[in-house]
Formats: C-alpha cells, sequence, structure tokens
C-alpha cells in the first residue's frame, strides 16, 4: 500500500494524472470520431450495409458544382471576417486602453452582449431585418433613403452583406477583449520610452503596439480561420433552413449536413469533412509559419 501510495504521489507521475481527463476526452470525442469520419470517408454507407469504394467520393467532390459553391462562399466569407473582425477589433481595443474612452465598463459590456445571444435567436432577428418585404428593418432605411426596397437575402452579395454584418455583430466584442488582454501584458515602460524619445501616437502603434500584439494577433487568425470555414448555423438560420436560392448562403459545413443527414450519404459527407480539416489546416499551418510561429528563437 505505501509503495502504491509513494507511486501517485510521485512528481514525476503527478502531471500525468492530471492530464489524463484532458487525454481521454480528447481521444474519445476528437481522434475517434476524426480516424472514423476519415474510413467513412471511402465507404458508401447505406440504410443496412457498408462498400468500400476508395477514393470514388473524393473524385465525386472535384466534379459536384454545388459543392464548390459551397467552398467558394465559406472561402469568401473566411476572407471579409478576416479583414472586418482583426484591425477593426484591435483598434477598438487600442481606443479602449486609451484615456480617450470614458466608461469603459459599459463599452465592453455593450460591445461583447451580442455574443452572448444564441446564433439561433440572433440569425432569426437579422432574417426579419433583411426581410425583402417593405416592414423590414433594412428596407424601411432604403425607403427612407428614396431607394426603394430589396430583396437582401435572394442576391449572392447582399446575402453575404447580411451573414457579414451578423458575425460582425455577434464577434467584434470578443476579438476586441482579445486584444485588450495582449495590450494588458505589454510593458507601459515601452510606451514611456517612446514619449521621451519623441515618438507620435501612431509610431507607437506602429512600432510598440503592433509587434507586441503579434502572438494574440496569429491567434485571432488562427480561430478566425477556421470560424470562417466551419460556419454553418448563422447561414441556416438567417434562410430558414439549407437551401437558399442559388446556393448564395450554402456553406461547406451546410453541404456536409445536407448531404450526411438530409440526404442520409454519411460517406460522402464524412470527405466533405475531411476536406474541410484539410483545407483549415493547410491555410493555418501557411500562415503560422509566415508569421514565423515555427522559427526557434536565437
Amino acid at each position: 500500500m505505501k509503495t502504491k501510495k509513494n507511486f501517485l504521489y510521485s512528481q514525476k507521475v503527478a502531471p500525468y494524472v492530471f492530464i489524463l481527463p484532458f487525454i481521454l476526452s480528447f481521444a474519445v470525442f476528437w481522434i475517434y470520431p476524426l480516424i472514423t469520419a476519415f474510413t467513412m470517408s471511402f465507404q458508401d454507407i447505406g440504410p443496412i450495409k457498408k462498400e468500400w469504394i476508395g477514393f470514388a467520393n473524393y473524385a465525386k467532390l472535384l466534379k459536384d458544382k454545388v459543392f464548390l459553391i459551397s467552398v467558394g462562399n465559406s472561402a469568401k466569407y473566411m476572407f471579409f471576417t478576416l479583414v472586418l473582425l482583426i484591425p477593426f477589433p484591435m483598434l477598438f481595443a487600442v481606443l479602449m486602453d486609451s484615456n480617450i474612452v470614458r466608461a469603459k465598463g459599459v463599452w465592453k459590456a455593450i460591445l461583447y452582449m451580442p455574443a452572448l445571444t444564441s446564433v439561433v435567436i440572433s440569425g432569426t432577428l437579422f432574417r426579419l431585418m433583411f426581410t425583402e418585404y417593405k416592414t423590414g428593418q433594412m428596407n424601411l432605411i432604403t425607403q427612407a433613403l428614396g431607394l426603394g426596397t430589396y430583396k437582401w437575402l435572394k442576391n449572392g452579395w447582399s446575402g453575404m452583406l447580411a451573414l457579414l454584418i451578423l458575425a460582425c455583430w455577434r464577434w467584434t466584442g470578443v476579438n476586441m477583449l482579445y486584444f485588450l488582454s495582449g495590450l494588458k501584458a505589454i510593458d507601459t515602460s515601452l510606451y514611456e520610452a517612446a514619449d521621451i524619445d519623441g515618438a507620435t501616437a501612431r509610431q507607437k502603434f506602429l512600432y510598440v503596439t503592433l509587434p507586441l500584439l503579434k502572438p494574440t494577433t496569429i491567434y485571432v487568425l488562427t480561430i478566425s480561420v477556421y470560424a470562417g470555414l466551419a460556419m454553418f448555423l448563422e447561414s441556416y438560420m438567417l434562410w430558414a433552413g439549407n437551401s437558399s436560392p442559388n446556393n448564395i448562403g450554402l456553406t461547406i459545413v451546410g453541404y456536409l449536413y445536407k448531404r450526411g443527414i438530409e440526404k442520409n450519404n454519411m460517406g460522402y459527407a464524412c470527405a466533405v469533412g475531411v476536406v474541410l480539416l484539410i483545407v483549415a489546416l493547410i491555410i493555418n499551418f501557411a500562415q503560422l509559419i509566415l508569421n514565423g510561429t515555427f522559427k526557434k528563437e536565437e
């Protein structure tokens, strides 16, 4: 018993005991589903039997026009969310960290509050805002400007605009808080030294704030790439289902859901999921390499 107790309380064993719950949950809820999905992507799965078909699902994907449309939609959404949800939250964080803004706690709460709203509720509200009827808030604005009404969710550019406005409304406050935490980690003596050297506010931002915010920026960029490619529920709620006009709101995950759940073709859906994972990994590894994340410090 004493030997067993000494083993459990050993400094070499204790770290592994503490990380064991994470390892088990990671293996059960991520590694096992990943291996299963990868295996199923090479199969034709019916209600009764499975048939091994090799790369047939992947070959079919390359010729699937609807899949290519969904990839294009997800890529555009990811690109525009990166353009909007990294620089603007960063600037808001810098302003919030300065002495210009008053009642900072109030503004933080206001900007963060949309993230606490259910996607189902927010998607439904935005669908009502962008409705083609005259009573929709967006059409009320266009009518007040003398532009008439517009079918927002039946055209490609306006549908993407609705998705981007929804994304900015929900996630600007969250990304701002990420950047705020990064700003708090910057030593204030660096700004004091810059003031002594006569640096302007612009120079301090470019040569002190931006370089030292690089780890936070890389983190926000990494999660934003994945979030952009994996977006589904916002589109699903905005168009009240997975069928938008000419597939203007169909995303990769939406197509996965359509083929796997709605059409019960799980093998093909798993191939879509594997492609999504590979694309997300390639983009993220590329940007991490370009940002010098894997370089050894000298």
